[in-house]
């Protein structure tokens, strides 16, 4: 995109709506590597659609891009396990490599037949994460796709499910708060068990006579800045002349605003800016920075 277009959050929208209707995206074969248990993952239609197969408490699979970066927007489609999920995480996030790295997170927290699904997000910056917020779906994510998006610039991180955002997590590293910025990430998405901590806290364990356990994807958008290497790399990536940058896109539209603290006050389940137990009342400094 040209660095004199003028944009807003509404062109991830439009992108994403055009992933969904399948008009762009690009085939998992060839931008992707299997990393774990090649042997659980299928591809076919040409390699436009994948499936990722949990097959053990031990034999799992994961997808990672062949390409790093640092900001953009990174999209796909999946449709979650069906029937007993339960002790299944089901993944779809971006990370850097090596000590205190950087990451964004969907998790999708597996239950009992017929009990929604969690969803998971958080984010770490130079190591330091437990930032997690937790939502309900409002609606069968194992029933269809749903596309899932990471946006991710300079100013803030945004998840969006189905264009929908559902949350933000602004740059505040100037008042102290870790932030990605530096660090090249890859996109990663993987099934794995996770029965001592997934569902409920652990109380319901996974049912392998169920297995395999399958999670389905269609189509991967990268619209990126591609850099592999840190130094230097950010100062590049985080030029005004990428679209990602523009001004536009520090802020959600008062449209999407709307949209994300309608799912926020329907759907949150856990917030940590919303637990002050879990920090003896101490509360991390950006809960009480503005997110929007």
């Amino acid at each position: 995109m040209g660095s004199s277009m003028r944009t807003s959050l509404l062109a991830v929208v439009a992108l994403v709506a055009a992933l969904e209707l399948g008009l762009v995206g690009a085939n998992f074969q060839d931008t992707c590597d299997i990393t774990w248990e090649p042997q659980n993952a299928k591809f076919d239609e040409g390699g436009n659609h994948l499936t990722l197969s949990l097959v053990s408490n031990s034999s799992g699979c994961m997808l990672r891009t062949k390409k790093q970066f640092i900001f953009g927007s990174v999209s796909t489609l999946i449709k979650l396990v069906k029937g007993n999920s339960a002790g299944t995480v089901t993944t779809y996030y971006t990370s850097s490599i090596g000590d205190n790295h950087d990451e964004i997170d969907f998790e999708f927290l597996g239950n009992q037949t017929g009990q929604p699904y969690t969803f998971h997000t958080n984010v770490f910056a130079d190591g330091v994460g437990q930032k997690e917020m937790q939502f309900r779906p409002w609606f069968d994510p194992t029933a269809d796709f749903h596309n899932y998006t990471i946006f991710w610039n300079p100013c803030m991180i945004v998840w969006f499910v189905d264009s929908i955002p559902i949350r933000v997590f602004r740059n505040h590293a100037a008042e102290g708060v870790p932030f990605p910025t530096r660090r090249p990430m890859y996109a990663f998405s993987s099934i794995w068990a996770a029965e001592d901590w997934a569902t409920q806290g652990g109380r319901v364990k996974t049912d392998w006579s169920k297995a395999p356990f399958v999670a389905e994807y269609r189509s991967i958008d990268l619209r990126i800045c591609e850099c592999s290497s840190a130094a230097g790399c950010s100062d590049a990536c985080a030029g005004s002349g990428n679209w990602y940058a523009a001004p536009e896109l520090c802020k959600l539209t008062d449209s999407e605003l709307h949209q994300m603290q309608s799912v926020q006050l329907g759907y949150t389940i856990y917030d940590y800016c919303a637990d002050p137990e879990r920090y003896n009342g101490t509360m991390p400094p950006e809960c009480s920075m503005p997110q929007y």
